[in-house]
C-alpha cells in the first residue's frame, strides 16, 4: 500500500483536485479503506474523529462513478448513484461542500438536503440531476414522498457517524430509506466509535464488510491533553476564564447539554467580556450557519454549543474544548474532544466536573478503558466583593455583613435613624369584659323535654296508627321535607 495521494490511480480531474487541496500523505483511515472501496467491497471503519474519513469514502466512489461521467444536461443522464446520510446539518453541508472541491474537474453533480430550510430551492437542484446526494434522514424521506429524488439506480450508500445514525432515533428512518434502495449495492460504514451493540446491528446492512480500525475503538486522539477538574458547578465560570486567560488562549467550543443552559451560558459570558455565539437545535439553519461562519472566521472568541456540534465539524486550529458540562452520554466525550487535536494538531480538553457528575465520569473511564485522574482547581485569586455567582439567581458574596448596614447608616439622616432605632410604640390593651372568660352553660335543665315534644302533648291530635305499633322516635331537623 502506498501513503501517497499522488501513487493513487485516480481519475485526472480527481488527482489535480486532491493536489490543488495540498493532499499529500494519506491519513491511516484513508490509507486502508480507499483501496478497499475502490475494489468494490463493504467496509465498517472506525477511526479517530478528525483524521480524514470524508476522503475515505469520497475519493474512491467519485473514482468508480467515472464510468458514468458525461456532459449532458438532461436529468435522465444524472440519476443519484451515491446516498451518503449524515446525523446532522451542519456535517450534511460540511460533508458536500468537500464532495463538491473534489469532483469540481468532473462532470458529477452534487447536491445536499437537510431540514430547517425551504423545499423549493432543494427541490430544483435535484429536478437538475445530481449523482451524489448528501441527506439528513427526515429531509431526504420529504424529498421522496415529494417524488423529487428516485432512489432506484443507487450503488453506494455510505453512512457517516454510524454510530449515531443506527441509534434508536434515527433506525426507523433509515429502514424506511433503505427500503427504497437496490438490493445489490455496496454499503460503507464510518465512524469515531463502534460499541458491540452497533456492530451486531450495522451486519445486518452490510454484505461480508471489511472491518477497518485503525485504532483502539473508541479510543480518543493521542495529540489531545485531556484534564479533569473538580470544581462547583457555581465556580465553573470562574474556572473557565482562568484556564482560558492562564493558556492564552483565542478560541475555544464549550459543550453544555442543554439548549435552554447553552443559551443562558452564552449570554453570561458575553456580558462578562468574551465573544460568544451560541449553537443549539432551538437555531434556524440560517442561525446556525451564520454561528459557525463566525466561529470560521475569528469574529467571535467561543462557541458554546450541544452536542449537535460534537459531530464531524471540521474547523482547523481550534486550540481547546471545554465540556462545562459532562455529557450524558459517554460516547459523546470522544467525539467534543476530536473538535481539537485535529490532522496531527495538538490541543487541550478541559472537563469540568460537579460532585453530581462522578457517575458519567465513572462511564467515561469504562468507554475509553483508561482511568481519569480527577484534580483539584486551583484559583488563583478569590473572588471580588460584589462577585455575581449562580446564573439567574441574584446572590452576591460580601466581604462583611456589617458593610452595607455602616454605608446605609452614613447616609440615612439623623432623624430617621433616631426613629428607625427607638422602641416601637405599643397601644394601651382595651379593658376586658369578664363574661366573655366564663365557660358555656345551658339555660335549660338537662332533664327537660324536647320542645317539640311538649308541643305535641299540648296539643294531643288523633292518630289513625294502632296504638299497639310503636311510634317513629323524633329528632331534631335542620329542614323539612316538602310533601
Amino acid at each position: 500500500m502506498t501513503s501517497n495521494f499522488s501513487n493513487l490511480s485516480l481519475a485526472p480531474q480527481l488527482a489535480r483536485a486532491v493536489a490543488e487541496m495540498g493532499y499529500e500523505t494519506m491519513t491511516p483511515i484513508q490509507e486502508q479503506a480507499i483501496p478497499v472501496v475502490l475494489q468494490g467491497r463493504d467496509v465498517m471503519g472506525a477511526a479517530q474523529t478528525g483524521t480524514g474519513k470524508t476522503a475515505a469514502f469520497a475519493l474512491p466512489l467519485l473514482q468508480r462513478m467515472m464510468k458514468h461521467e458525461n456532459a449532458s444536461t438532461s436529468p435522465a443522464r444524472h440519476p443519484v448513484r451515491a446516498l451518503v446520510l449524515l446525523p446532522t446539518r451542519e456535517l450534511a453541508v460540511q460533508v458536500a461542500e468537500q464532495v463538491k472541491l473534489y469532483a469540481k474537474y468532473t462532470h458529477l453533480n452534487s447536491a445536499v438536503v437537510f431540514g430547517g430550510m425551504d423545499m423549493k430551492g432543494q427541490t430544483a437542484e435535484l429536478k437538475k440531476g445530481v449523482e451524489v446526494l448528501v441527506a439528513t434522514p427526515g429531509r431526504l424521506l420529504d424529498h421522496i414522498e415529494a417524488k423529487n429524488a428516485v432512489l432506484n439506480q443507487v450503488e453506494y450508500v455510505v453512512l457517516d457517524e454510524a454510530d449515531r445514525m443506527l441509534d434508536i432515533g434515527f433506525l426507523p428512518d433509515l429502514q424506511r430509506i433503505l427500503s427504497y434502495l437496490p438490493k445489490q449495492r455496496i454499503t460503507l460504514l464510518f465512524s469515531a466509535t463502534f460499541s458491540p451493540e452497533i456492530k451486531r446491528l450495522a451486519s445486518s446492512y452490510l454484505q461480508d464488510p471489511v472491518t477497518i480500525e485503525v485504532a483502539r475503538s473508541n479510543a480518543t486522539a493521542s495529540t489531545v491533553e485531556q484534564h479533569f477538574y473538580s470544581v462547583d458547578a457555581d465556580d465553573k465560570r470562574r474556572a473557565l476564564h482562568q484556564v482560558l486567560k492562564t493558556r492564552g488562549m483565542k478560541q475555544a467550543f464549550v459543550f453544555v447539554n442543554s439548549k435552554l443552559g447553552c443559551a443562558r451560558l452564552a449570554r453570561s459570558l458575553e456580558k462578562e467580556g468574551l465573544k460568544t455565539t451560541a449553537l443549539h437545535g432551538d437555531k434556524s439553519q440560517d442561525e446556525r450557519l451564520k454561528a459557525l461562519e463566525a466561529f470560521k472566521s475569528g469574529e467571535v472568541d467561543l462557541l458554546v454549543c450541544t452536542d449537535v456540534a460534537a459531530r464531524g465539524l471540521d474547523i482547523k486550529d481550534v486550540p481547546a474544548v471545554f465540556n462545562f458540562d459532562v455529557p450524558f452520554n459517554a460516547e459523546d466525550y470522544v467525539h467534543r474532544i476530536g473538535r481539537t487535536g485535529r490532522a496531527g494538531a495538538s490541543g487541550l480538553a478541559v472537563s469540568f466536573v460537579a460532585s453530581s457528575d462522578q457517575r458519567l465520569v465513572a462511564d467515561i473511564e469504562k468507554l475509553v478503558k483508561t482511568k481519569i485522574e480527577l484534580e483539584p482547581f486551583a484559583f488563583d485569586e478569590a473572588p471580588g466583593e460584589h462577585q455575581r455567582i449562580n446564573d439567574g439567581r441574584r446572590m452576591y458574596r460580601q466581604a462583611e455583613d456589617a458593610a452595607p448596614r455602616e454605608r446605609q447608616e452614613r447616609r440615612e439622616p439623623r432623624e430617621f435613624r433616631e426613629r428607625r432605632e427607638a422602641p416601637p410604640h405599643r397601644q394601651a390593651a382595651a379593658p376586658r369584659d369578664p363574661f366573655f372568660d366564663q365557660p358555656y352553660e345551658s339555660s335549660v335543665a338537662p332533664d327537660a323535654q324536647p320542645a317539640w315534644e311538649a308541643a305535641a302533648k299540648a296539643n294531643p291530635q288523633r292518630s289513625s296508627v294502632s296504638a299497639n305499633i310503636k311510634p317513629k322516635k323524633k329528632v331534631a331537623a335542620l329542614f323539612k321535607l316538602g310533601e
